[in-house]
Parts: structure tokens; C-alpha cells; sequence
């Protein structure tokens, strides 16, 4: 699950940046840095092939948890892994992964890894599968039972290899109510419910939100550096690890790593404010996914699942999202946003823009075999 813009550099100021650099970008030791000859869309497409395989069982579980790989999951940390017991999959939290300064309580982690769960189901369903999913009320994962059943195939199984966080700016034109009422109606799982912030007014109420909430994360020297230790500056960085944020994906240019880092090191909380309030009153709307109030991990998958349901319904729609949960990270800012927008005693629990714009490069996702262990 994707958060806000990694630090947006404008055409002029990546200009500044490599004359301050001087002869050493233009250097043979910074070109082997970055690697423009690379191949990245490749590997990506690669990386979001879904193969058919064989028809025995062990392909089609591979082939279903490489469907839950391709899930969002926060910085694109992939915080999971798999385990197959005949018919029964285990998604676990990865915690080597977590993130301890924008997620301290592994909220969003959990989150991630209920987008995972929800691309598995879709993914069994069109493989031929139906599923009883065991929350983690009482265990540290979450299982899936799988039964043989008639293979159904949607639009959001075709979504799920295209869907990302377009992070870019989107053009502002609005979307159609036929399609905005489809949003509207896709099926929630308990306790969670989606409000949505089509009116102009509110739109610019929670943009300040994000706007202050941005201003509070990037003067934490802590949230900066974690966010540093994510970004993919180049294809050589994005390619070694096949995980992060990849600045490419946001519209950004690429860069050696050193210069990158010191960027966005360098980046003023002020100058990141107003680019993603900019981009948020840029959009056609905005809806929130609440819980109800007795957070805990089987809430926080349910969020995550729904999340990805919904981002999927806008794939399939072309309708580009991006995740802007920086009030919501911030502890004092959450209850006033959830005040300000009316939401009682729901928690909001993700904040997600919506609209129109090109499509970016996509982020690539590590092998199924670096996530799926013997159980």
C-alpha cells in the first residue's frame, strides 16, 4: 500500500541538482550507477506475469500466491510470506520488513497483508477454487482453505497485474456517476465502510489535513530516513531489490542513489506539503476507509481488503488512485480529520485519492520464491 509522493523534483530543479553535482554526474562512475541501459520494464512485466502452468496442485498454489504478490503493501515493502499446506495457504507477516516509524503499531502492515488475502481469493476463484479464510484473532497469520469449485474469472482478475499507486498529478476531470455508483457498490467486509469526498469543499478540508500532516512527517528526521531506506533512485537500485519505491513510478527522473538521498534529505516539509495537497485538490475526489472503533488485526485486514478490492474496481474502470494517508499516520491529526469530516465513532483508516492521468511505470515485486517457505 503505497503513501504519498516520495519528494516530487521538477524538471528545473533536477537541472540545479546535476550542474551542482558538476563533472561527476556526467562521470563514467555515475553512469555505472544508474545503468540507463538497463532493462526495467521487462523484468517488471515479468514480475506481474501471471503464467497458467501445469494443472497439478503445487502450480496452481504457486500461481494463487503470485497473484497475492501483487497486492499494495506500504513503501512496497512486500511484508509477507506464504505457506502451503495441500490446500491450505498461510499468509504471515514478514516483520524484517515492517516499518517502525510511520507504522509503530504494524497497522499497515497488517493492512498489506489484507490486500494480499484479497488478491489470493480472487486469484483461487478464477483458478478454480473457493475459500474459507481463518483471521488472525488468535494466531499471528491469517489461513486460507481452499475447495474445488467452478473457476470464475472478472475484470478484477485482469486488474490485479495492472493496478498500482499513480502517484503522478491527475488532470482533474471528474468521474462519470455511472461509474462513481459502481464504486459505491462494491461489497465491504465487516466493520468497514467507505466514505467519499466528492464535494469540492471537503476535497480542500482534507487537503489542509494532508498538507499539515506532511509537515509534521517531513520535520521527523526518522520518517525521512525510512523513507530514504525505501526509495529505488535508479533501475540498478529498483532491479537489486525488485521491492521500495522506485522515483521512476512517481514521474520522477532518475538519479544516481548518493544524489537522490541527499535530495530528499534535503527536501523542505513546506515545498512536499503543497505538492500533494496540489495533487490531492488536483483529483476527482477522495474516499476514506473507516473501521469501527475496536481497532485490531482481523479490522485492519478486513481495511486492507477492501482497500484492494476498491482499487481494483478503479483499475478496471482506468481510473488512477493513489493513498495519502499522512493524516491519518499522524496521531494528533486522526481525530480531527475524522471530526472534521463527520465520520463519529468510525476510524478512519486509509485516505485514497482517485481521478485520471497516464499511466507510470510499474513497481516490481519480488519472486514467488523468495516469499513462499516450506511449511
Amino acid at each position: 500500500m503505497g503513501k504519498g509522493t516520495p519528494a516530487t523534483v521538477s524538471r528545473r530543479k533536477f537541472l540545479i541538482m546535476t550542474t551542482a553535482s558538476g563533472i561527476t554526474v556526467l562521470s563514467g562512475a555515475t553512469l555505472f550507477d544508474i545503468r540507463p541501459w538497463l532493462d526495467y520494464d521487462g523484468p517488471a512485466k515479468r514480475s506481474r506475469t501471471i503464467l497458467l502452468g501445469s494443472d497439478d496442485l503445487q502450480a496452481q498454489m504457486r500461481k494463487i500466491v503470485h497473484y497475492a504478490t501483487l497486492a499494495a503493501s506500504s513503501h512496497n515493502s512486500q511484508p509477507w510470506k506464504f505457506t502451503v499446506k495441500q490446500k491450505t495457504i498461510e499468509v504471515h507477516p514478514d516483520y524484517s520488513r515492517r516499518l517502525p516509524v510511520v507504522d509503530p503499531n504494524d497497522r499497515e502492515l497488517w493492512m498489506s497483508l489484507g490486500c494480499a488475502l484479497e488478491n489470493l481469493i480472487i486469484g483461487a476463484s478464477a483458478t478454480g477454487f473457493s475459500c474459507h479464510v481463518t483471521y488472525p484473532d488468535s494466531a499471528d497469520y491469517i489461513a486460507v482453505s481452499l475447495t474445488d469449485d467452478t473457476a470464475v474469472s472478472s475484470a478484477l482478475v485482469d486488474a490485479i497485474a495492472l493496478r498500482q499507486n499513480t502517484r503522478s498529478a491527475y488532470d482533474g476531470k471528474k468521474v462519470p456517476s455511472k461509474d462513481v455508483d459502481q464504486l459505491q457498490s462494491i461489497p465491504l467486509e465487516p466493520g468497514i465502510g467507505l466514505s467519499w469526498i466528492l464535494d469540492d469543499s471537503v476535497l480542500k478540508t482534507t487537503a489542509d489535513y494532508v498538507g499539515q500532516g506532511n509537515l509534521i512527517q517531513w520535520a521527523d528526521h526518522a520518517f525521512v530516513d525510512e523513507l530514504i531506506s525505501w526509495l529505488r533512485f535508479n533501475k540498478r537500485e529498483a532491479l537489486d531489490t525488485y521491492d521500495g519505491l522506485f522515483t521512476s513510478c512517481s514521474g520522477n527522473p532518475v538519479l544516481p542513489g548518493w544524489l537522490g538521498r541527499l535530495f530528499v534529505s534535503k527536501t523542505k516539509p513546506s515545498n512536499q506539503s503543497e505538492a500533494d495537497v496540489s495533487k490531492l485538490l488536483g483529483s476527482s475526489g477522495a474516499v476514506v476507509i473507516t473501521s469501527s472503533t475496536s481497532e485490531d488485526r482481523t479490522q485492519w485486514v478486513r481495511t486492507g481488503q477492501v482497500y484492494e478490492r476498491l482499487a481494483l474496481k478503479m483499475t478496471s474502470l482506468n481510473i488512477k488512485s493513489a493513498l495519502l494517508n499522512q493524516p491519518i499516520e499522524t496521531t494528533s491529526l486522526r481525530p480531527q480529520l475524522q471530526s472534521a469530516l463527520g465520520l463519529g465513532k468510525s476510524a478512519a483508516e486509509l485516505l485514497l485519492r482517485f481521478g485520471y492521468a497516464a499511466s507510470t511505470p510499474v513497481s516490481l515485486r519480488r519472486p514467488v520464491e523468495q516469499v513462499l517457505f516450506e511449511a
